[in-house]
């Protein structure tokens, strides 16, 4: 404890050193000492609250803003005109200049002021928030205890200012005051010597440090403002200088002067530039989402996203809603018309929602304010509730923002369901057209884009793998996403269709939902497994994207009925007891086959089994329910870094035999008779690689495969296995090549003997 208070007394004694050469705040008074929260903490505050430093303009302004809030509200019941000495009334607004000369910034505003008490209680003591005062004083029905604007954030300008001077005016106050700090522990409090300058308001003089230059420079100032202040309810203008070319004053000529001069001789007038100084209006646009839905068109939607994105397009929808309850927020989520190439690019920050706080950017830098799969959606989120002089890191673990994050993914999801139901209704009403009926008129919801168009097959043609990847990652939100997914199927092939259509479609009866996996529908087209469900008149799902496979694993059923991927399992509707006797009975007839074949192929397949599927195929290659699918361990193997499978090897394979192919007939005949037979040994082998081919599987030897159907192809032939290649005449075709090259001598020498006999002719 000791030592800590000589530490305190050794700080305080240097800063009391350090100013003592400073003759301008001293010879205006006292120094005043900071509370002692202030000489505690402003290195604090200046260091480690606030890193970056453009964010002093930010809080400057939210403060000026605050101001004139404040005054407006004042007035509406007790309005007055104040004047300064020169007569001039204040204005409703926040004017910056700079004074390159003296590196000087300077900001007022027409707000409500302080007095002397309120500079010195406000600016001196840590955290004593004009703003809470306020309110806190309005609830109290005492509209008398006003206080000023300026809380924690003030102390931000000492990132970029030497010395910090505030002159202020309150109506409550006939003399304009002014607090003056360097912030090393002390300030100096004293009425102004300017008089009242200001009539009612605030100047804040920021001397500029060394090191911050940039904020004498217009476009630096412009900028900031644009990022952080654009949307401040009231007008933001910066002083700038412009130079106009005028006539230089010339002195009048002798008049005999003047009659030398040649008259056709004119001489050029001579310009000069002279500066006029402007105030520029910094912050055009405006919070649109602050104001009612019913008051925005859809230009003004369409222009802000522009302004918001620098997107050239204009958004494919959009929603603007607001909160109530426990937590309080505006926001505009935008839909991009197509996906930017790097969506899915990690490394890349996508500061895509704005967060506001009174309509004060405070940053778009939160990496998870909605999810990565939803982090398309473009747009601001304003709050009331949420703290604004903390640091990111602080505030990304605020409870508020928190509840706001989950609300904010609810509405998006919402947005999208409700383009979704759009195209319901605008089908329908084409059908009822086509039909000759009037149909019903579409009415837009309130601050959502008018539909006038199916939307939904673009939406996923350009975002749909963003919604699969939410089905992965966001647990909590599964079941909405799985309303949201869309396929093509072997019954609509044409158009995108969703599992509340599929089980609109399917029979009463049939207690699952079917799906292939594949690289294309052409590809799955072709697919054995296909048969099956088309002869039974069975719609299936077709999943062509390599998240499908991973996206099929989280969902295990849909509205009562099971997924199934056929490359997994056959199809069981309408089995029943006697089926499954029946089945029991085929497979006992069989197994000296189905052991044979297993015998054959050993480690390659995980089991063989008499096939329950419709199919013309001799052989069907499958996966075990609960392994790898072909289709999955093609996915893996083409990611860089993964290994071939799950399960560290390659997917495991089921055999299922058509027993009543003739191929496998004729393979079975033979196995009984006996079964070491070479020509049932190779028929069988070649089949499975067929049938691993077809259905997505690798095959193990290439070469052997090719040569086993080689020797079969001669079989079929009635070509000998060990027939030899045939030798070859080599004679037929040396006497082609002589009788070539004997022409082409022939034709070189025909135009020389021409050539010859031409200057014999013209003698």
């Amino acid at each position: 404890m000791r030592l800590s208070t000589i530490l305190k007394a050794v700080v305080l004694t240097t800063l009391i050193f350090a100013i003592v050469g400073e003759e301008s705040a001293a010879s205006r008074g006292t120094p005043v000492a900071f509370d002692a929260n202030v000489a505690k903490m402003l290195n604090i505050l200046i260091h480690s609250l606030y890193t970056n430093r453009n964010v002093f303009l930010r809080e400057v302004i939210s403060n000026a803003s605050d101001a004139l809030d404040k005054i407006r509200f004042l007035y509406l019941t007790n309005p007055k005109t104040p004047k300064n000495d020169a007569g001039e009334e204040p204005t409703m607004d926040i004017r910056i200049r700079v004074d390159r000369d003296k590196r000087h910034f300077v900001m007022t505003d027409g707000g409500i002021g302080m007095t002397a008490d309120e500079l010195k209680n406000n600016l001196g003591s840590l955290g004593s928030s004009g703003t809470q005062k306020f309110l806190e004083a309005l609830k109290d029905g005492n509209d008398n205890t006003l206080i000023g604007q300026f809380g924690v954030g003030f102390y931000s300008v000492f990132l970029v200012a030497e010395r910090v001077r505030v002159a202020s005016k309150s109506d409550d106050s006939d003399k304009q005051w002014v607090w003056e700090s360097t912030g090393d522990g002390t300030f100096y409090l004293y009425e102004d010597e300017r008089g009242n300058t200001l009539g009612r308001g605030t100047e804040l003089t920021l001397e500029l440090k060394k090191d911050a230059d940039e904020y004498l420079e217009h476009e630096k100032i412009k900028e900031t403002i644009h990022r952080y202040s654009e949307f401040i309810h009231f007008p933001i203008y910066l002083q700038t200088t412009k130079f106009e070319r005028v006539a230089k004053k010339t002195e009048d000529k002798p008049a005999d002067e003047a009659e030398v001069a040649d008259e056709t001789e004119k001489k050029e007038e001579e310009f000069e530039d002279v500066p006029t100084t402007a105030w520029t209006l910094v912050n055009e646009n405006k919070p649109i989402w602050t104001r009612k839905v019913e008051e925005v068109t859809e230009e003004d939607y369409n222009k802000f996203y522009k302004a918001l994105t620098k997107d050239h397009d204009d958004p494919m929808f959009y929603t603007h809603f607001s909160t109530e309850g426990e937590m309080e927020f505006k926001a505009l989520l935008f839909i991009p018309g197509r996906a930017p190439y790097n969506v899915f690019d990690t490394s890349i920050t996508n500061n895509n929602i704005r967060l506001y706080v009174r309509r004060v950017f405070i940053t778009d830098e939160f990496k998870d304010l909605l999810p990565r799969y939803l982090n398309f959606i473009k747009g601001v989120v304003d709050s009331d509730d949420l703290p604004l002089h903390v640091s990111r890191e602080v505030l990304q673990e605020s409870r508020i923002l928190k509840i706001i994050k989950k609300k904010l993914v609810r509405k998006a999801l919402t947005m999208l369901a409700d383009i979704a139901e759009n195209d319901k209704q605008i089908e329908a009403a084409k059908k009822a057209k086509d039909a000759g009926e009037e149909p019903e008129e579409q009415e837009a919801k309130p601050g959502q884009k008018h539909q006038t168009e199916v939307l939904f097959p673009k939406f996923w043609e350009e975002f749909g793998k963003n919604l699969r990847l939410g089905m992965i990652e966001d647990g909590t939100n599964r079941a909405r996403l799985t309303k949201l997914l869309r396929y093509k199927s072997s019954k609509s092939e044409d158009k995108l269709t969703s599992l509340d259509e599929y089980v609109e479609r399917a029979s009463k009866t049939q207690k699952s939902i079917y799906f292939v996996t594949g690289e294309s529908i052409e590809k799955i087209k072709q697919s054995p497994l296909l048969e099956d469900a088309i002869a039974r008149d069975i719609e299936v799902l077709y999943m062509v994207d390599a998240i499908d496979e991973y996206v099929v694993g989280h969902v295990t059923d849909y509205a009562g009925k099971k997924l199934v991927n056929l490359a997994k399992e056959h199809i069981k509707e309408g089995d029943d007891k006697n089926k499954a006797k029946i089945d029991k009975k085929r497979a006992e007839k069989y197994e000296p086959l189905t052991g044979w074949f297993k015998s054959l192929l050993g480690d390659k397949v995980t089991k063989v089994s008499i096939t329950k599927r419709k199919t013309q195929e001799p052989i069907i290659v499958s996966s075990p329910q609960h392994g790898v699918s072909a289709t999955m361990a093609r996915i893996q193997r083409s990611q860089t870094l993964s290994e071939r499978s799950l399960d560290g090897g390659e997917a495991k394979r089921v055999v299922e035999v058509n027993h009543l192919h003739p191929l496998i007939n004729e393979i079975f005949t033979r196995v009984q008779v006996d079964k070491d037979d070479k020509t049932a040994e190779e028929l069988a082998l070649v089949l499975f690689d067929v049938a691993s081919l077809q259905n997505g599987f690798e095959i193990h030897d290439s070469l052997a495969f090719g040569k086993r159907v080689g020797r079969l192809l001669r079989q079929s032939v009635l070509i000998p296995a060990d027939a030899a290649l045939l030798e070859e005449d080599l004679t037929e075709y040396t006497s082609a090549i002589e009788d070539e090259e004997e022409e082409t001598k022939e034709t070189e020498e025909a135009p020389q003997e021409e050539a010859q006999a031409a200057p014999q002719e013209e003698l």
